[in-house]
């Protein structure tokens, strides 16, 4: 168990794991868990192959074999003349009745090494040198540090010591997941002040959830609780997901995020109702059914055509600056004859039962960037942003950080107008690094009626 307030114990850099903390699992005996309890504040992270698979022999063989492909010395003018990218911080209009106790929430799919070298399609607009791991790692830790987070959710972890011998510098230390081929991670951070503090968080309980052994795919989740150690009265609640990337298949990503729903309510409960947040890259953009899902609480989905439930193909870059498209879906005639066609396999795995058509979860879920009015330059018409990921066959956002009753978002670190995203040609960039915008809301907890009276 993290007792969380000992600041002066390093960070573990032995790749030995420690004792195991105790906490709960959703998965198979093959998979861990590992909590790192030795540096302050907090951060989850998911997805990724783990860093055997990634011998310095087998990368410098993958950089040899791509390498080619990546040269464009077209784009080679761009190293130094790439458009600035600069994120401000927005308040909220009104954050009457909340607490003083504060908290900043970071989520970011860091785009694994693995992915950058397989689908070097996607990236044929960045410079080669933007792409290397070496550089990234460094971009990615100077946003994240610069940011401050007391809590980072991450995606697509592959290279997790690599990432870690830079955080620990900055006072982030955690604990990760390793399930199948994937590696979760929970880092725990203080503010740097100039000294040296305790943390401002103690965990109470952590759970891993492995999809897989549920029948929806290899994909994970990871559930977190925590309470400030100055006030444990005030508890919350940390899901992590990356939801399955194929478009087709909203019926999986339905299930998967269903069931995180569903355990972060019983788990919650377990702990006096503690409030809820869920961050993640969820493969579904705000004009999705898959949100609406989350906004709404419940989904009739025989409504719906299965395979555009997530919204991911209607954000190709060529329709959403408006370029006349060469292609046409070879689906769209299918997909028009198979609208409100599911099968039961299908509707089990959406909903959870073969019988219901009417898919429910139990949170009250608004979303923090929704719910805080930014410029009408970075955001859409529901008030999310218009971008959080970009590469050359897709253009738009698919992460969220979710909270439930109990909390009120205060300020988020505003994303990147679409002119600046596409003058940039794609992502990552000089000073992006990976295909994600990071999102980082700071949120307090809402005062019940005996503290308002206070």
């Amino acid at each position: 168990m993290f007792e969380s307030c000992d600041a002066s114990s390093s960070w573990p850099r032995a790749r030995r794991a420690p004792p195991l903390a105790a906490v709960a699992t959703i998965a198979p005996r093959r998979a861990f868990f590992l909590f790192f309890a030795r540096k302050p504040a907090v951060s989850c992270c998911a997805d990724g192959t783990t860093p055997a698979d990634f011998s310095s022999s087998s990368l410098a063989s993958s950089r040899r074999s791509y390498g080619r492909s990546w040269y464009n010395p077209l784009r080679q003018s761009q190293l130094d003349s790439g458009p600035e990218i600069s994120r401000l911080w927005i308040d909220a209009d009104r954050t009457l009745g909340s607490s003083p106790e504060r908290f900043t929430v970071a989520s970011y799919n860091i785009l694994s090494d693995k992915n950058a070298f397989k689908h070097t399609d996607l990236y044929t607009n960045v410079p080669y040198v933007y792409m290397k791991w070496g550089r990234r790692k460094r971009v990615i830790c100077e946003e994240l540090i610069g940011w401050n987070p007391d809590i980072i959710c991450l995606q697509e972890v592959d290279k997790y010591y690599d990432l870690s011998d830079i955080l620990a510098k900055a006072g982030y230390a955690g604990s990760c997941a390793r399930l199948a081929e994937l590696l979760i991670l929970l880092l725990v951070s203080k503010r740097r002040e100039a000294k040296v503090v305790a943390s401002q968080f103690k965990l109470l309980e952590g759970e891993s959830i492995e999809y897989k052994g549920l029948g929806l795919r290899d994909n994970v989740a990871q559930i977190s609780v925590f309470e400030m150690c100055k006030a444990p009265s005030r508890r919350f609640l940390v899901g992590n997901i990356h939801v399955l990337y194929y478009p087709s298949r909203g019926d999986v990503k339905l299930g998967q995020v269903r069931f995180l729903s569903s355990r972060a309510h019983i788990i919650s409960d377990k702990w006096g109702k503690a409030p809820v947040l869920l961050a993640g890259d969820f493969n579904s953009t705000p004009q999705s059914a898959i949100y609406e899902f989350l906004s709404s609480s419940e989904l009739n989905i025989m409504l719906y055509n299965r395979r555009e439930l997530s919204g991911q193909r209607s954000c190709h870059p060529t329709q959403v600056l408006g370029v006349k498209q060469e292609f046409n879906s070879p689906f769209s005639s299918i997909d028009g004859l198979l609208k409100n066609s599911w099968t039961d396999e299908e509707v089990l795995v959406a909903s959870g039962k073969s019988d219901c058509r009417v898919v429910v979860h139990p949170l009250n879920l608004n979303s923090s960037y929704a719910a805080v009015k930014g410029s009408t330059g970075t955001r859409g018409s529901n008030g999310e942003p218009l971008a959080t990921s970009y590469h050359s066959k897709f253009l738009g956002t698919v992460d969220y950080i979710w909270y439930s009753d109990g909390l009120l978002p205060t300020r988020v670190l505003d994303t990147v107008s679409l002119d600046i995203l596409k003058r940039t040609g794609g992502l990552p960039c000089k000073k992006v690094g990976s295909d994600h915008l990071a999102l980082v809301s700071e949120f307090a907890f809402t005062l019940n009626t005996d503290e308002a009276d206070i």
